[in-house]
């Protein structure tokens, strides 16, 4: 019998992870649901791009669970997870396409190292992701003769290229003007929903962001601060979240990184008063 299909297709269970001895994540349990958009936000520095990092098997976790569709990532060998990678597609943030190569290329190259399709079905598939990106006629430009919102497109093509499950985008707003970043927003959208994709991506840009989510998770610090749809977000009395989403320039979120005071950093003495009456 084939497996019961779970109602989260990614799951961490009580995981930790971090860089050198600096923990990054610190038993984080979160679930992005099946088939609905999930965005990752909080202020920088909580972890989002490591969890991406984390779901796609680029990291390891220190402890706990990675779980792709109930199976868990970390103990995975090579070609076990080179197996779950083909089920998944990623957008970099800076779109990460290969200089040397053809727009077309760019997105033929999952194809190529990942199936034997023959060339001219290799050429339609393409075709038709550029396509639904927008860009067909942009096949035969090179990335830099693309600009910033067309390359990113051009990295989406490539990211379901494959008809993945999974869709992973860390920034596809970042350095966008306001129109591609609207046309951003909107593919993000209907791709999941057309391709009955699960997707979750990162960002700062709040507006946009709240508009196409179907699930949010707020990681600070890294714990899960908040999680819930775009509405219990703009209205969480959290006060973490509610300066996170309301961009208050003070609260939990601090404008100094912790630090001793001023006056024992820069030994600057300090005399209690004293009162009438006291000894010398």
């Amino acid at each position: 019998m084939p497996p019961i299909a779970t109602p989260s297709l990614v799951e961490l269970r009580n995981l930790s992870f971090g860089y050198g001895e600096r923990a990054v994540l610190d038993d984080v349990s979160l679930c992005i649901p099946r088939g609905k958009v999930t965005a990752l936000i909080g202020p920088m520095g909580g972890g989002k791009t490591t969890t991406l990092r984390l779901m796609g098997g680029q990291s390891r976790a220190w402890s706990g669970q990675m779980l792709f569709d109930g199976q868990d990532i970390g103990p995975m060998d090579q070609k076990q997870l080179y197996a779950v990678r083909r089920r998944m597609g990623v957008l970099f943030q800076f779109g990460a396409l290969f200089a040397d190569m053809s727009v077309f290329e760019n997105v033929a190259f999952a194809l190529r190292e990942h199936t034997y399709l023959p060339e001219s079905l290799i050429r339609d598939i393409v075709l038709m992701k550029l396509n639904a990106v927008g860009l067909r006629n942009a096949r035969d430009l090179m990335p830099s003769e693309v600009s910033g919102g067309m390359a990113k497109r051009i990295g989406i093509a490539r990211a379901i290229a494959l008809d993945p499950e999974l869709l992973m985008y860390d920034e596809p707003f970042s350095g966008l003007d306001p129109i591609s970043l609207r046309v951003a927003a909107n593919l993000i959208r209907h791709l999941n929903d057309a391709m009955g994709l699960t997707t979750i991506f990162v960002s700062h840009e709040l507006t946009q962001t709240l508009e196409i989510a179907d699930h949010v998770v707020v990681l600070d610090n890294g714990k899960v601060a908040f999680q819930g749809t775009a509405e219990e977000v703009r209205g969480s009395a959290d006060p973490l979240v509610s300066q996170y989403v309301n961009k208050r320039p003070d609260g939990p979120m601090r404008f100094h990184y912790p630090a001793v005071s001023i006056e024992e950093d820069f030994g600057i003495a300090t005399h209690s008063s004293s009162t009438p009456g006291d000894s010398q």
